[in-house]
């Protein structure tokens, strides 16, 4: 069995829900979480700077010994994720992936609708990822801007994050879409809402569920009675609002943040 920590990464504090999904499925795994606090959102940076974080990042895990890394950001999975692969002595897994995959097994109707933030849907990265799968698949996407606030502010089961809900999944709906990916990570903590306004006969994907899966082949299976693995959290930024919210998504209290500068970050 590999040694090392699996190491996650994401703009923020939305990617807990893929640490939160690995701790459920393989509970004796170390985890090193890498959160860009001073740096989000990726979503309105250009590609260019999207990529040089995520290498920053990148290196910085490899650097503490993880024996695999996911990226967690769907707009780093969306622009990075390649450049990553070529450069890091790990294997690395993005989110886009796994969670057309899922959908592409999911859909019955070949009608798939994605939401996530302005700069995954604009990328086209999951509609490419699933014409590779299947041609005859159709996608239909939405961007959800509001839905990360929501989150972060604790609204994710306000009625104003159904009457968003609604709004955003309306067009999606019309087209009858019977498959959603759910393009970002803050998105799996609104399931409950989404589920709702979307109906039983719409499958959910969660990209951070479909990841953990994929993960299988390499990581611990679980082993009863064996120690909880450990989570240490990285943050460029390390105030309480990451952990107000982390704690929210986790389910379980945020571990001690180790801050980390920006010079330290700098390739050479």
């Amino acid at each position: 069995m590999n040694k090392g920590p699996v190491g996650v990464f994401d703009s923020g504090v939305g990617g807990l829900t893929v640490v939160r999904e690995i701790r459920r499925a393989f509970p004796g795994e170390d985890i090193l979480y890498f959160g860009d606090t001073a740096r989000v959102p990726y979503g309105n940076k250009s590609p260019e700077t999207v990529v040089r974080y995520s290498r920053e990042i990148g290196r910085f895990l490899t650097g503490r010994g993880i024996r695999h890394l996911v990226v967690a950001c769907n707009t780093s999975s969306s622009l990075a994720l390649e450049v990553l692969k070529e450069e890091l002595p790990v294997p690395v897994l993005g989110m886009i992936g796994p969670g057309a995959e899922a959908a592409a097994k999911a859909t019955r109707n070949g009608r798939v609708g994605l939401i996530g933030t302005r700069a995954t849907v604009a990328s086209g990265a999951y509609a490419s990822a699933l014409a590779r799968l299947d041609p005859a698949i159709e996608v239909f996407s939405e961007p959800c801007p509001l839905f990360v606030p929501l989150v972060e502010e604790g609204w994710a089961e306000d009625p104003v994050a159904r009457e968003v809900a609604a709004r955003y999944l309306a067009p999606l709906l019309e087209r009858r879409v019977d498959t959603l990916i759910l393009g970002c990570t803050h998105y799996p903590v609104l399931i409950p809402v989404l589920a709702e306004v979307a109906g039983p006969s719409v499958a959910l994907i969660s990209s951070a569920a479909a990841a953990a899966d994929a993960l299988a082949p390499s990581l611990k299976p679980a082993v009863p009675g064996a120690p909880r693995g450990r989570l240490t959290c990285y943050v460029t930024d390390a105030g309480t609002h990451f952990r107000d919210v982390g704690e929210r998504i986790l389910g379980e209290p945020v571990p001690e943040l180790r801050p980390v500068s920006e010079e330290r970050l700098v390739l050479p």
